[in-house]
């Protein structure tokens, strides 16, 4: 693997790195203008002949906001934790939509615009117009995203948003993006709620959720855990937790397993010890941590440094599940990962020619493989920019409309749908397990299973909510 020289490193955060607060972008961007209806020539030209009613769709007749109008640049929002419990996965998100915003305007090696398929894109930013970027810090807590995105919205002229970790956050970006009308693209966001009945017109999820997670997992449980367990659950304490557990206790209790407790922790918490001391003398014979970034490495190996592996309890081995991984927990939580289940949205050790173009080309930038939070946040920023391209125009109802019940392939998750219904993109899962012979520090994680999409398809109806009108 080519690693990045640290000059060059430099060289590429300085030039896109933002003012402490965030307020200001590192180019001055027109963030208003006259909209353009179409980007054919011939069309244009009989739009000087023609009724405007006849030649531009109902969407090109009203200003948006943020429109780029004959600016050269048009600017994307960048929200993620970089402080507090998901900041991890933030960090790598931000690597992510930097290589991506590169590769859409046709620097370094283009990464999946070879491969992704349909394609608008040609490597010469959108609609001919460079993308530039701006950051910000949520701070892993949902006021915080809201306020940052709303700065992006109003004093960056942000024409598309993107990030999260917590759903809490996403969920709280998602609701403003339907306010003000500007496309929010989540990124890591786990919760049935994201596109169940929090759902938005303006947000769109390429992440799997937790009733995903349980569908997929569940089977793997009963053929390697049996089908007579007592099950003892420690639940982030916010919209992702709840939905987790809720979709983890229905999954398994279809085995035939018992619920033996549900307990909520705080974000955050660290020391998890008072969570953990009851299970002791609970009967459970499986912990299922519905904990995730450095709640779920400082809870998991706690219940380690407990005494919980190993332990013989009904004539059994006391088992850990974790329903949701990735590589950065898996690296923070060193061996005691090892032989744990869990489930992926996206590996980077998956060998189709998506995964290990964007795997040669992340590594090329940063020195280590992307994490699936990487992998989702490239793929999203892709996406909002090819259904742009296809669409022809920045004005959100018709960026929608190209991106609603739109299939596609070649972003390392084998064929998927993005759903019209529900804004939920449908693709493979992936149930891996705690790598028990690594061959490297990246090896943490080995595939068990993949689930293929049609498995994990649920009736939009399902989680309820609505996405509400076009035009806001």
């Amino acid at each position: 693997m080519c690693l990045i020289s640290l000059s060059e490193k430099k060289s590429i955060r300085e030039t896109y790195r933002m003012s402490e607060t965030h307020d200001t972008p590192t180019s001055s961007v027109s963030r208003r203008g006259v909209l353009k209806g179409t980007v054919a020539a011939g069309a244009a030209l009989g739009a000087l002949s023609l009724p405007t009613i006849l030649t531009r769709p109902a969407w090109a007749q009203t200003p948006f906001r943020n429109d780029p109008g004959s600016a050269s640049t048009v600017t994307f929002g960048f929200n993620v934790p970089q402080t507090g419990a998901y900041a991890d996965e933030g960090a790598d998100e931000l690597r992510a939509f930097e290589l991506a915003v590169k590769h859409i305007n046709g620097e370094g090696d283009g990464g999946l615009l070879k491969t992704m398929k349909p394609l608008a894109l040609r490597g010469n930013g959108i609609l001919g117009k460079k993308v530039l970027f701006v950051t910000g810090d949520t701070q892993t807590k949902a006021d915080a995203a809201r306020a940052s995105a709303k700065r992006m919205i109003e004093k960056d002229g942000v024409v598309m948003f993107s990030g999260g970790s917590s759903s809490a956050e996403a969920i709280a970006q998602q609701a403003l993006a339907q306010e003000m009308g500007v496309i929010f693209m989540n990124g890591l966001t786990h919760s049935n709620d994201t596109t169940g009945k929090d759902r938005r017109r303006y947000g769109f999820r390429h992440f799997f959720n937790a009733y995903m997670s349980g569908v997929a997992l569940a089977p793997v449980l009963k053929e390697e855990l049996g089908s007579d367990r007592r099950a003892y659950h420690l639940t982030a304490d916010y919209t992702w937790g709840w939905t987790q557990e809720e979709s983890l206790k229905k999954a398994t209790e279809a085995l035939g397993w018992e619920t033996v407790a549900t307990v909520r922790t705080p974000l955050g918490a660290g020391d998890f010890s008072q969570y953990l001391t009851p299970i002791l003398n609970s009967g459970a014979d499986v912990l299922i941590l519905n904990h995730y970034g450095k709640d779920m490495v400082n809870s998991l190996t706690q219940a380690v440094q407990f005494g919980l592996r190993g332990k013989q309890v009904n004539g059994k081995s006391f088992e850990i599940v974790v329903p949701l991984y990735s590589r950065l927990m898996a690296q923070g939580a060193g061996e005691n990962i090892k032989g744990i289940l869990g489930t992926k949205n996206w590996n980077w050790s998956l060998q189709d020619e998506a995964s290990q173009t964007f795997v040669k080309s992340f590594g090329q930038a940063f020195g280590f493989p992307p994490s699936q939070a990487a992998q989702t946040c490239y793929v999203q920023t892709l996406l909002y920019a090819d259904a742009v391209e296809r669409a022809g125009t920045f004005a959100p109802p018709a960026v929608i409309r190209a991106l609603e019940d739109y299939r596609f392939d070649g972003t390392g998750d084998g064929p998927t749908l993005y759903r019209g219904a529900d804004h939920q993109c449908f693709k493979r899962v992936l149930v891996v397990r705690g790598n028990m012979k690594p061959s490297s520090q990246f090896d943490l994680l080995e595939v068990v299973k993949e689930v293929p999409a049609d498995v994990v398809t649920y009736d939009p109806a399902m989680f309820g909510g609505e996405l509400g009108p076009y035009e806001v």
